[in-house]
């Protein structure tokens, strides 16, 4: 839709819904995503915590240069650093497969006991897909591909990049679970409060370089997802209410649009320096609202994909609408059994 219309989402949901159906997008994933935004400043905390540096040093310190890195200019090249950093992840599926000789029985624990349709399977779903198909992507992706000025010329090249990057993203995580599950479940470690003890129970279990790449990976992550979650938030409100955005503009030229990063960055990390705020349970929830909220975001971006005037003989194909809307109605059902679990107690 950025390649063939130019426009961001959020601008899309107003011209083609109104500005009803706007203001409701931009307040429930504007408030979800400022819980997100605390949830990586929590995932920066717990990783830093790892080697025992205070979240009251490294949560300021690191909202700073996320905010310099991104306002000054320099958000590219910091961007590219941090792939190569993510480029050390890649160890991640080698460490599952080679180093570990309980990685067939966790793999097969994990699995068989992900048939228990109780209210905490329940909730570990939605928020594993929730943090999978983050609804402010959405919104970060379409605003950067306008902002790159892709067209449909570059789109080919473009769809190849997002689905790479699902591909290596996702075979990573799963990796990651299965090495948790290979290593930290067998051994009997299922209450992680913190991710500094999913650290520290692995070094016995898989060596001290398996618990300093688990820091590695959380830290590099959360400054990543640090700087770009207030973007597409960023984005979200100035596209809905149709003033100047983008990180190609000065402070002077899009004000509304960096006072908004400027605050949810602050904001958000000043309340994780909360004392014995349970940072393990803000990051889990905050994916399980993301979850939830995703169904909403999916509706409004098919019915818009799917505008012959819009799209022309772009729109979607039966096969994408099909996997699209499969998608939508699972998670709505899934979201409808969590919330009955939750108020009856009872499984489904």
């Amino acid at each position: 839709m950025g390649a063939v219309t130019g426009k961001g989402l959020a601008d899309l949901i107003r011209e083609e819904f109104g500005l009803r159906a706007t203001f409701f997008t931009m307040v429930i994933l504007g408030i979800a995503d400022f819980g997100n935004i605390m949830a990586e400043f929590a995932g920066l905390a717990s990783g830093m915590g790892i080697f025992h540096i205070s979240k009251y040093i490294c949560v300021p310190l690191g909202a700073l240069l996320v905010w310099v890195v991104v306002v000054r200019g320099s958000y590219k090249p910091g961007r590219e650093n941090s792939d190569l950093v993510f480029v050390d992840l890649f160890r991640l599926p080698a460490f599952g497969l080679f180093c570990s000789p309980r990685l067939a029985p966790g793999a097969q624990r994990y699995v068989c006991s992900s048939g228990q349709q109780n209210s905490e399977y329940l909730i570990l779903v939605v928020g594993l897909v929730g943090t999978t198909i983050t609804p402010w992507m959405q919104f970060y992706l379409q605003a950067s591909i306008v902002e790159k000025g892709i067209g449909k010329r570059q789109y080919a090249l473009s769809r190849w990049d997002v689905i790479l990057g699902c591909i290596v993203t996702d075979v990573i995580a799963f990796f990651i679970v299965v090495a948790c599950a290979a290593t930290l479940y067998v051994s009997g470690n299922h209450n992680i409060t913190d991710a500094s003890e999913a650290a520290v129970a692995l070094i016995p279990l898989a060596g001290r370089f398996a618990g300093l790449l688990f820091a590695v990976g959380l830290v590099n992550a959360a400054l990543l997802s640090a700087a770009i979650l207030p973007l597409a938030t960023a984005y979200n409100i100035c596209e809905g209410l149709g003033v100047e955005s983008g990180i190609n503009k000065k402070f002077s030229e899009a004000p509304t649009f960096y006072w908004i990063y400027t605050l949810l960055i602050g904001g958000a990390a000043g309340l994780v320096l909360i004392p014995r705020l349970p940072l393990i349970k803000l990051i889990l929830f905050s994916q399980v609202a993301n979850g939830m909220l995703l169904p909403f975001v999916l509706i409004f971006m098919l019915k818009l994909v799917n505008k012959p005037e819009l799209m022309g003989n772009q729109k979607n194909s039966l096969f994408a609408n099909t996997i699209a809307w499969g998608t939508s109605v699972i998670m709505i059902l899934l979201t409808a059994a969590l919330i009955y679990t939750q108020i009856t107690g009872q499984q489904v």
